[in-house]
């Protein structure tokens, strides 16, 4: 039945001259129907190199917002328009203006996962995986950053900026499923696992970590590092991608509870069904792209 549905989606993929796009946290089947996966940070550049003339991207709202703003020139889909990230609803403009306001002399620097209208007031986007280099690039010496209260302390630790988090304390719904329990429970049954952490976890797993990454940052350092054995601090889906590419070693979730369910919204159903009715199109109003543009462009070069 998936071999048919795999047959049935690259049909209409080559018909359509249509590319998927998937994040590292996609089913397992979604993954292996895309043509490419990454973090955030892969698949905005991937967005911006592509003669597809559809984009059906597999992530969620502020991922597709931005291959959108990228490609004004494509259709970009979202196989479920419902893929919400929580995270991204937790900074307003207000807050935003109202930290402009109070720290003037600060450049703003806003992490990927915000939506359009939030971007559009920031000096430059950035990723987990490029937060502390762009940070540090900055011409001022506090940066306003939002909205991952978890992820602005590790970059606060990486560079040598003053960091102002907006809101106070923003976070993943998912990576605080992840407890500094989960990390000693774990680390009792894998003594000899490398402990790799993404920066959205909170303080105590990411201070306990032997390495802290992005989700393509930490395929990077199990790929490279001697060890053969890894206790994964993010959404249980890297380790389909993980055990892909290193078959040879072991990879363990410190939490198996650590499952995005807004990322798991797409199966192959429906995209199958998003390049065969052309749905759900992701549009960004013209004044709103033409300045969220600036700040993603900045960061692509940076």
């Amino acid at each position: 039945m998936m071999s048919h549905k795999f047959d049935s989606i690259k049909r209409l993929k080559d018909k359509k001259n249509a590319i998927i796009l998937a994040h590292n946290y996609q089913r397992p089947e979604v993954q292996d129907i895309a043509d490419f996966v990454g973090d955030s940070l892969e698949l905005a550049r991937k967005a911006t190199t592509t003669d597809a003339d559809i984009i059906v991207f597999c992530g969620v709202d502020f991922m597709v917002e931005t291959a959108a703003i990228l490609n004004s020139d494509k259709k970009v889909l979202i196989p479920d328009f419902g893929a919400i990230c929580p995270m991204a609803q937790q900074l307003t403009t207000e807050e935003l203006l109202e930290a402009k306001k109070k720290y003037p002399d600060a450049e703003v620097v806003l992490y990927i996962n915000t939506l359009a209208a939030e971007k559009i007031h920031a000096d430059c986007v950035c990723t987990s995986a490029n937060a502390p280099k762009v940070v540090e690039s900055m011409d001022s010496d506090s940066v306003i950053f939002g909205p991952d209260y978890n992820l602005a302390r590790y970059v606060e630790k990486n560079t040598s900026k003053n960091i102002i988090p907006v809101p106070e304390y923003g976070l993943c719904p998912t990576h605080h499923q992840i407890t500094y329990q989960d990390l000693v429970d774990a680390k009792k049954e894998h003594p000899t696992a490398k402990v790799v952490v993404h920066p959205e976890c909170v303080a105590d797993i990411q201070d306990a970590a032997d390495h802290i990454a992005s989700t393509s940052g930490m395929v990077r350092f199990c790929n490279e590092s001697e060890c053969t054995e890894f206790l994964i601090g993010t959404e249980v889906g890297l380790l389909h991608r993980l055990k892909k590419e290193c078959p040879k070693k072991k990879f363990y979730p410190l939490s198996m509870s650590a499952v995005c369910p807004q990322m798991k919204m797409h199966t192959l159903d429906k995209i199958e069904k998003s390049l065969e009715d052309e749905v759900f199109c992701v549009k960004v109003q013209k004044d709103i792209t033409d300045k969220a543009i600036k700040a993603i462009e900045r960061m692509l070069k940076i």
